[in-house]
């Protein structure tokens, strides 16, 4: 190989180790959400959603989404969990208020589940499989799938209507980043 190829390849390589590490993720802003298929690895994003990106890290670093069903899953819309009813009832007992934003719901952004009242947001959250463009401006995105969308696809899917599942997929293991072991 000559000399000059070699040196542009080094060149190229140097930039894209460069620009890798310019993207690397905030451990403490990071989630691992270990399904029975794989990790999947969320990016939170306080800049759009502090107090909720807040709350999650805190729900999480209490274990209490470790074990909880995806209890309501609609083919190529969303995969909803974190009651601990299981059954979309339940939340971990603080409302908080809607931070809604110009952020885009595209495959795989993570948002909270609310009844109409826009500051009912509590633990419940959904990963969409597809763009929901009706939901933007309307639920608090807090974070986006960056790794592991495909066990992400895997999760059981309902067969009602309402997306509830009858044998549903859980979370077996929720950590932020910055505490995994």
């Amino acid at each position: 190989m000559r000399r000059w190829t070699r040196l542009l390849l080094a060149s190229l390589l140097g930039a894209f180790i460069t620009i890798g590490e310019a993207f690397a993720l905030d451990p403490e802003n990071t989630l691992y959400m270990d399904l029975e298929h794989g990790r999947v690895v969320i990016e939170m994003r306080p800049d759009l959603a502090p107090k909720h990106v807040a709350r999650i890290k805190e729900l999480t670093r209490e274990g209490f989404y470790d074990g909880l069903k995806f209890h309501r899953v609609i083919e190529g819309f969303m995969a909803q969990t974190g009651d601990p009813r299981g059954d979309g009832t339940g939340g971990s007992g603080k409302k908080l208020p809607a931070e809604f934003s110009a952020e885009r719901h595209v495959r795989g952004t993570a948002s909270m589940a609310r009844t109409s009242d826009p500051n009912s947001a509590d633990s419940q959250f959904f990963i969409v499989f597809d763009a929901a463009p009706h939901l933007d401006r309307q639920y608090t995105v807090w974070g986006k799938v960056v790794e592991g969308m495909e066990f992400v696809d895997k999760v059981k899917k309902g067969t009602s209507g309402s997306g509830a599942v009858s044998d549903p997929d859980r979370i077996v293991r929720m950590q932020v980043a910055a505490d995994a072991q």
